[in-house]
């Protein structure tokens, strides 16, 4: 229900962004999911959970691409690389820091850090209101008056836009595989280390707390995995970007395999580890290189079709994983996963030799 909602309005509400503007969507989006959060946690019933999963997908998608795309528009597509990865190490401290807190109510009250969760994301949104500025937002130029008629021109502009790029096709096939494989580790691997590792059993800890201290580790050594690319990526051309990217996603497939097919806990603690940092790494260093070939008018609309294809690959792979995962086993679901991720390095090698062939007309 998640994904079927963020499939179905990632579009919309990225054209909100691109006619709109960038803080009233993120805003929005921010109100919807503190919503969603609170009400799942207090209202302990499965529809109550699906309902709120439905709206927590929606606000979602009004925080999709808009974040990324006032980014951008704020800094003129200058030094998004740094930003982007700085970003990322904030994300993974204040992650660390949440997973600490979790960890602590979640050991007294299991709902209660959803709660938490919800009304914090109120709050973010209110400090929004006041200190979130935009001026350098242009809006979707509009071939009709009604705001449909503005909707339908600039996801017609998106489309176009990204047909008219060989390499933006080439990042919606990227973003297909990301979605597909993504949903089934996503969901599994905490199932792989209670039920088919299991935990030290030397500290005498709940599940929860262990899961917390993987967490947070992988945090921690994200933030400075991260510092390190940030500073490499500084005075990157975009060609060592796609190439950064390549060996990244190389090293991501065969970690995930490996965790799948451990069953020992520090070879599997290791690989989990190793991919989640990878995975923090890529994505800002992804994202710089989508944002960077947008024009600003349709690069919410155009990063929101990305975050759709990346929502339909959850829902055709989750499925399929958790299938497999049943009739199988959760390991050999997560090396499948891995097998499915695979052809993103086939697609990366295309994409270092689109943006050598870019780079040699420009010299």
């Amino acid at each position: 229900m998640l994904e079927t909602s963020c499939f179905l309005f990632e579009i919309p509400t990225g054209i909100v962004a691109d006619i709109r503007g960038r803080k009233l969507s993120v805003i929005i989006g921010l109100i919807l999911m503190g919503i969603a959060l609170i009400i799942e946690g207090t209202i302990p019933l499965f529809i109550s959970v699906v309902f709120n999963q439905v709206l927590l997908g929606i606000g979602y998608t009004f925080t999709s691409g808009a974040d990324e795309a006032w980014i951008a528009d704020e800094m003129e597509g200058k030094d998004l690389d740094s930003i982007y990865l700085r970003a990322a190490q904030v994300i993974q401290l204040f992650s660390f820091a949440g997973i600490l807190v979790s960890s602590l109510l979640g050991y007294r009250m299991i709902n209660l850090p959803i709660i938490v969760s919800g009304l914090l994301f109120i709050a973010l949104a209110v400090f929004l209101m006041f200190f979130m500025k935009e001026t350098n937002f242009t809006p979707s130029p509009a071939k009709d008056r009604n705001s449909w008629g503005q909707m339908r021109h600039t996801f017609m502009e998106g489309v176009k836009f990204i047909n008219g790029k060989p390499m933006l096709k080439l990042v919606m096939a990227i973003s297909l595989l990301y979605g597909l494989y993504s949903e089934g580790f996503d969901r599994l691997w905490t199932a792989h280390f209670s039920s088919d590792i299991g935990f030290p059993t030397a500290l005498n800890l709940k599940p929860v707390v262990w899961i917390g201290i993987i967490d947070g580790s992988a945090m921690l050594l994200s933030i400075l995995a991260v510092e390190y690319i940030k500073r490499r990526m500084e005075k990157a051309r975009e060609l060592e970007r796609v190439f950064a990217l390549t060996l990244i996603n190389v090293f991501m497939v065969i970690s995930m395999i490996l965790f799948g097919l451990s069953g020992n806990f520090s070879i599997a603690l290791a690989m989990y580890l190793t991919f989640n940092v990878l995975r923090t790494t890529n994505r800002p260093i992804f994202s710089a290189w989508i944002n960077e070939n947008i024009k600003s008018e349709v690069r919410a609309t155009v990063i929101s079709t990305y975050g759709q294809i990346d929502a339909l690959g959850q829902i055709i792979g989750g499925p399929i994983i958790g299938l497999i995962a049943l009739k199988a086993s959760i390991p050999t679901a997560i090396v499948v996963s891995g097998i499915i991720l695979s052809p993103v390095i086939v697609l990366f090698l295309y994409g270092v030799r689109f943006t050598r062939r870019k780079f040699m007309v420009w010299q």
